[in-house]
């Protein structure tokens, strides 16, 4: 009797063993080179990254991301069945018919880069209706920046990544662009470190945006969605995405 209950309790733990090797996933995200954020050769691969992995690690599934151009990124979330979703991305209506939003994995403050000569005065987008302003092709932006530029109330000239736009700026050919301003500062460091002392921030935001990870809209992507919102709330992802950029930053 003790040996047949202890081949029960042998077979119980097997089988939940091997449960739960069933259900450990390796999910396949796409992304982009978007420092601090995100970027293949960043510490932990960047700050969105270290929260994004950390949530899924705390419900004990492995993370593997691909790093592509943008477009390519979000394309690839939408059409390739293997892959799950793509981030670090804005909320925007006009996305919710392809994909799940994620529940906020941090947050980017977006606004405007000019020259350091040349400071713009806005206080409504209305105000900025004379300027062309640089945005990249494929970022959500503001919805009301967005809804601006769609009606060509607001001149817009896409470029294919921030870098381009803070040359463009920084060599007078357009007075403002759009871009994150942790982003501005780790470009303005690093790779475009000869351009530091000729642009700044504009002093006021566009907005404070969250960010999130943007699921295909299917029943494995409703799943995963489900699967990070939990592990989310089993980690600090403030402090996460604060260490990480401390460390990527400095």
């Amino acid at each position: 009797m003790i040996m047949k209950s202890l081949r029960l309790v042998a077979a119980l733990i097997c089988t939940g063993l091997f449960s739960l090797s069933v259900q450990a996933e390796t999910v396949q995200l796409t992304s982009l080179e978007w420092p601090p954020y995100t970027g293949s050769e960043l510490p932990q691969q960047g700050a969105s990254m270290a929260v994004v992995e950390a949530a899924f690690d705390a419900m004990g599934h492995d993370l593997e991301v691909q790093f592509l151009p943008w477009q390519r990124a979000v394309d690839q979330a939408k059409k390739n069945t293997a892959i799950a979703g793509y981030f670090p991305e804005y909320y925007a209506e006009t996305l919710e018919e392809d994909f799940i939003f994620s529940d906020s994995i941090g947050t980017g403050p977006l606004g405007l880069v000019e020259r350091t000569d040349n400071p713009v005065e806005w206080s409504s987008l209305g105000d900025l209706t004379d300027h062309t302003i640089g945005t990249v092709s494929g970022y959500v932006n503001t919805a009301e920046f967005d809804a601006m530029a769609e009606s060509g109330e607001i001149d817009v000239q896409p470029v294919t990544d921030d870098a381009t736009n803070l040359r463009k700026v920084a060599g007078g050919r357009i007075p403002l662009a759009v871009i994150d301003s942790n982003v501005f500062d780790y470009l303005v460091s690093d790779e475009l470190s000869n351009l530091k002392g000729d642009l700044q921030m504009n002093d006021r935001l566009l907005e404070q945006k969250d960010l999130y990870v943007a699921f295909a809209r299917n029943d494995r992507g409703e799943r995963m969605a489900e699967i990070l919102n939990e592990g989310l709330e089993k980690i600090d992802q403030e402090k996460i995405m604060k260490d990480a950029l401390k460390r990527i930053m400095n």
